[in-house]
């Protein structure tokens, strides 16, 4: 991909005002830039220096630590810059200017630093929206698996399956062109195939035992039950703050609500939603409506039932949802089985709740594996090893064919396995995944 001919600049550390502001300059003319507002030579490779920052009019702006990093050994891959100023407005406003006003310069895109890096061979597309997740990450569970991924430990994971299917296609090629020649291995076939079930195994039990966007997005728990069964107070007891308005009239919830709360690193999104009941009132029926689609698509449905009811059949379907049944407001006396619930809790005496997290906790590692890391983080990352582990599967279940559409099948199974790297094929995805970043990175 073609790099652009424009230096861009922008700042690349937090809000201002602060104590100290990071500005990022990149491309061909950075060093240029350096010794126009400093009025010196810029300073050795990676060695912090104190200058002065001046105007074109030769008055001081700021003082400033400044650093270089010549191509190729930058973030970038570029000639890359960084101004070390005081954190002002008026000091950023002061250098921006200077910079608008020299040739061939202009404000970064968002993302724009990240995607020169991709462009130069300093990342892979793995690693680049790992960066991205790392930059968002609130958890330390997000954390973790962010610094996986921008470290390029899923890529050599992923490069390594490549690698075997490389040499696995050369070993077909050896067998077909040069069968007759003393070189070429006896039993190809046998290597082949052997290795192609092993990787095989490997890509099926890496997709099975982990599921990163359960760690990314959010593990989604849906609050479920018949008016007043107390989700709202177990809400707002879950998140430790008034979040849901309760009171003892049935149907005060009428739309979803929702609040992320941490649970041992784990990013957890509570949804409250509205008491499911026959109703002819419009508005709650929308409510109604509202809170059986997010239970369908929670990962987890608690469904509520208070302490002073006899367990009914869930209006919701559990198919494909795992649920919990738990009994609220337990510090009333009741005469239902306990045997019928997998809890009893009283969000308002605080009773059961340190059960509930510890449940939730235990459905999460059975989705992503206690402390796992290693796994696909994104729906295109699965979409792309489903596809690889089909196009394998396909080269395995096909002895009868020829071995050329074998060997076929485990070049399209690299080619998606390069998708998800960027190997192959993926401008349609840049933007989008650039666009994720914030401007100066």
């Amino acid at each position: 991909m073609p790099a652009s001919a424009d230096t861009i600049y922008a700042l690349s550390s937090g809000a201002l005002p602060a104590g100290v502001a990071v500005i990022r300059i990149s491309g061909p003319k950075a060093f240029m830039a350096l010794t126009t507002l400093t009025g010196q030579e810029p300073p050795p490779p990676r060695r912090a220096l104190l200058r002065s920052i001046r105007n074109r009019n030769n008055e001081i702006i700021d003082q400033a630590l400044i650093l270089g990093f010549p191509t190729p050994n930058s973030f970038t891959g570029e000639n890359c810059v960084e101004i070390h100023s005081h954190g002002s407005r008026a000091v950023l406003a002061s250098i921006f200017a200077e910079l608008e006003n020299l040739e061939g310069f202009r404000p970064a895109d968002a993302g724009e630093f990240s995607r020169r890096a991709f462009e130069n061979g300093k990342m892979d597309l793995l690693e680049v929206e790992g960066l991205a997740d790392l930059l968002q990450a609130e958890t330390e569970m997000q954390r973790r698996l962010a610094v996986e991924q921008s470290t390029g430990k899923l890529s050599v994971l992923y490069d390594g399956w490549a690698a075997r299917l490389t040499r696995a296609r050369a070993l077909i090629e050896a067998e077909l062109d040069f069968a007759d020649e003393e070189d070429v291995p006896d039993s190809v076939a046998t290597q082949v195939w052997e290795a192609m079930s092993q990787l095989r195994q490997e890509i099926s039990d890496h997709l099975r035992h982990g599921d990163g966007e359960v760690i990314r997005d959010g593990f989604k728990v849906a609050l479920v039950g018949e008016p007043n069964a107390g989700k709202s107070t177990l809400l707002n007891a879950l998140s430790g703050r008034d979040v849901a308005i309760v009171t003892n009239i049935a149907g005060t919830t009428r739309d979803v609500l929702s609040v992320d709360i941490n649970l041992d690193g784990y990013l957890v999104r509570i949804f409250d939603t509205a008491g499911i009941r026959d109703t002819k009132d419009v508005v709650e029926q929308e409510g109604v409506r509202r809170a059986k689609l997010t239970a369908e698509n929670a990962d987890l449905i608690l469904l509520l039932q208070d302490n002073d009811s006899f367990p009914k059949r869930s209006p919701i379907s559990f198919t494909n949802t795992r649920h919990l049944h738990l009994r609220t407001k337990s510090a009333l006396s009741s005469d239902s089985p306990e045997a019928l619930f997998d809890l009893s809790i009283s969000a308002k005496e605080g009773h059961g709740l340190d059960e509930l997290r510890s449940m939730i906790i235990q459905e999460i590692h059975n989705r992503v594996g206690a402390g796992q890391t290693l796994v696909p983080a994104r729906a295109r990352h699965k979409k792309r090893l489903e596809e690889t582990l089909n196009y394998v599967s396909d080269a395995l279940d096909s002895e009868a064919m020829d071995l050329a559409i074998r060997s076929e099948f485990l070049r399209l199974a690299a080619t998606s396995l390069g998708r998800i790297t960027g190997r192959v094929d993926v401008e349609d995805l840049l933007g989008v995944i650039f666009s994720e970043f914030c401007i100066g990175k």
